[in-house]
């Protein structure tokens, strides 16, 4: 069955267009004076024909006058369809770009349930494809809307103008137009529908791809993965041919309408000349009207299946619109005037409970107080839950029961911008962009000065490792940092807490990846950053914790034992158990271990 196009989709994309209401009335009326120039062409040359050569007027004054005459409608045809051709762009290309920037900002406040749901490939044909799609729905639609639509209804005046019976004739054909429209409608719908998916999950496949390039080429998988490529290639491929074979039975259907229809006018106006019925003349304007009659109609149907691409375009960036964020931010009445440089930095979990799927709870009934500037380590087996606390205190994702705290205030009461200048998270691999170091310490924000960057990589130990670099502090690094080692990205992520100052620092795993070398000039960057700070580490290395102030360790969902390094040693527990499987696996706790001991 089809499914009918969206109509709060429809309005709201076209909602876009209201700012340029008066460029839109400068379209329609730059096209009615371009057709209205262009028609009037065809009924010049049938008022010489009748009114002037068929009685022997042929005088050369008054034809060069004709042929000026003829020359400056053709001229203001041509001025006045090139301004709204360059206008109806310009105002295109403003609306997507409008819409392409909500589309963007609206994407980068969704909660992190919304990119556990969808893939990074679907978005960024979101981002990219499909608003380009609706960009020829304001370019060409519209535009054939605007001009076909309205030179239909000039021609036909024309035609009535001329002759009330040939007329007729020729709108007998708009029943069957009509007919074959219907009958393809949900034909093409599906065919775009389908091309568009696929499409998704090939850019999908390729963005997954690429970000594991190294794991394939590691474990030799580039002729398994060459293998789904093709796969995915050809389904793409294939619904492509189906989409053309398509468009192309359903244009050239109404071409044969048209010829059809020309061959039945000319032979039913020549009968009418022939019988003194009809002026040859008129017969002459009437054959010019009907195959610029069936231009329209064809660019009209044409753009029908333009129209099928950009309401399916239009359906799948609403559905990301109109997606409100699993994570709001609190109302103006409700929200806290806590601000970042008030916070001591205590943090509570009470009571918390929480499930990424509701019927698989992973936290259960967590209870914890942690003082302001104490440290404090989180160990686990994979699965005990030591990262969804963190991303928890992000508020990446809501509690299921209970409550967050940060001094005694709910988290989900602070605005996300708020709370993230608090909550200040290094990762086990952090994200560096496209850019400088520079610009990467400082995210971009120009009010952060060079001064400051360049005391912060200092404060962390990174700036000997920059100066050695070729442009130093100016070198460009390519994505996610790649001509850097793992410690050297590692240390610019500490440059960055100290320049932006949270009062709470999270590391998650962040010396997993680390040798034991790299891993000492990291644990002194972190010495010297978490000096004042609350801090929680999440370690994948026992060492990394051992000096912490309290040690927690985790096992589904719970905490099982709480203590300092020395007490939990002496306890026997499950903390021994994982300082006894780090022992046993060949190194001793300092040196990097792949058993998950975090």
């Amino acid at each position: 069955m089809e499914s009918k196009p969206n109509k709060s989709a429809f309005r709201a994309i076209l909602s876009y267009g209201r700012p340029h209401r008066l460029a839109f009335v400068g379209i329609f009326f730059c096209s009615l004076l371009g057709i209205a120039a262009e028609l009037s062409q065809p009924y010049l040359i049938k008022i010489v024909i009748d009114d002037h050569l068929a009685i022997g007027n042929t005088e050369i004054r008054f034809l060069m006058q004709v042929a000026l005459i003829y020359l400056a409608l053709s001229i203001i045809s041509f001025i006045f369809t090139y301004i709204q051709n360059n206008l109806l762009q310009y105002t295109g290309q403003s609306i997507v770009a409008s819409l392409r920037k909500d589309l963007f900002k609206h994407i980068t406040k969704m909660s992190m349930s919304f990119f556990d749901r969808r893939h990074s490939g679907s978005l960024v044909t979101n981002v990219s494809s499909d608003t380009e799609t609706i960009s020829q729905f304001f370019t060409q639609v519209l535009l054939s809307l605007i001009r076909d639509g309205m030179m239909l209804v000039m021609i036909i005046f024309f035609m009535f103008q001329l002759d009330v019976t040939m007329a007729a004739y020729s709108l007998a054909v708009l029943p069957v137009i009509a007919i074959v429209a219907v009958l393809f409608r949900s034909y093409l719908r599906e065919t775009y529908s389908q091309a568009r998916t696929r499409l998704s999950r090939l850019v999908a496949f390729i963005a997954e791809n690429l970000s594991g390039m190294f794991l394939i080429q590691a474990f030799h998988q580039e002729k398994e993965q060459l293998k789904q490529f093709g796969e995915q290639n050809g389904n793409y491929y294939s619904a492509n041919i189906r989409q053309v074979r398509s468009n192309v039975i359903f244009n050239r259907t109404f071409d044969i309408l048209g010829n059809i229809a020309l061959v039945l006018m000319v032979w039913l106006g020549g009968q009418a000349v022939l019988g003194k019925a009809l002026e040859v003349g008129v017969l002459y304007a009437f054959i010019s009207y009907i195959r610029q009659f069936f231009g329209p109609i064809n660019q009209i149907t044409m753009q029908w299946n333009t129209f099928q691409s950009t309401t399916v375009s239009m359906e799948r960036i609403w559905s990301i619109l109109s997606t409100q964020p699993g994570v709001p931010d609190p109302s103006d009445n409700d929200k806290s005037s806590l601000r970042p440089e008030q916070v001591e930095g205590k943090i509570t979990f009470n009571h918390v409970s929480f499930g990424y799927l509701a019927d698989q709870p992973i936290i259960h009934n967590l209870n914890l107080t942690i003082q302001p500037g104490e440290m404090i380590g989180v160990v686990g087996t994979t699965g005990a839950g030591k990262s969804t606390v963190i991303s928890l205190l992000n508020r990446f994702y809501d509690v299921t029961q209970g409550s967050v705290k940060i001094d005694n205030i709910d988290i989900r009461l602070l605005p996300q911008k708020t709370l993230h200048q608090i909550v200040g998270l290094i990762q086990q691999e952090p994200f560096l962009f496209s850019g400088s170091i520079i610009d990467n310490v400082r995210m971009f924000r120009e009010e952060i000065s060079r001064e400051e960057v360049m005391s912060a990589c200092r404060f962390v130990g990174a700036d000997s490792m920059i100066s050695r670099l070729s442009g130093g502090y100016d070198t460009h690094l390519s994505e996610r940092g790649s001509g850097l080692s793992a410690g050297e990205r590692q240390l610019i992520s500490f440059a960055r807490i100290v320049v932006f100052k949270p009062r709470i620092l999270i590391l998650d795993e962040a010396t997993a990846n680390l040798d034991s070398h790299t891993e000492q000039l990291v644990q002194s960057a972190l010495d010297s950053v978490s000096v004042g700070r609350t801090t929680i580490v999440i370690a994948h290395r026992l060492s990394t914790v051992m000096h912490a102030d309290r040690i927690l360790v985790m096992r589904d969902g719970f905490i099982v034992e709480s203590g300092t390094h020395h007490e939990l040693m002496k306890r026997g527990g499950c903390y021994k158990e994982l300082y006894d499987h780090a022992l046993e696996s060949g190194t001793d706790t300092k040196e990097h271990s792949h058993n998950d001991v975090g």
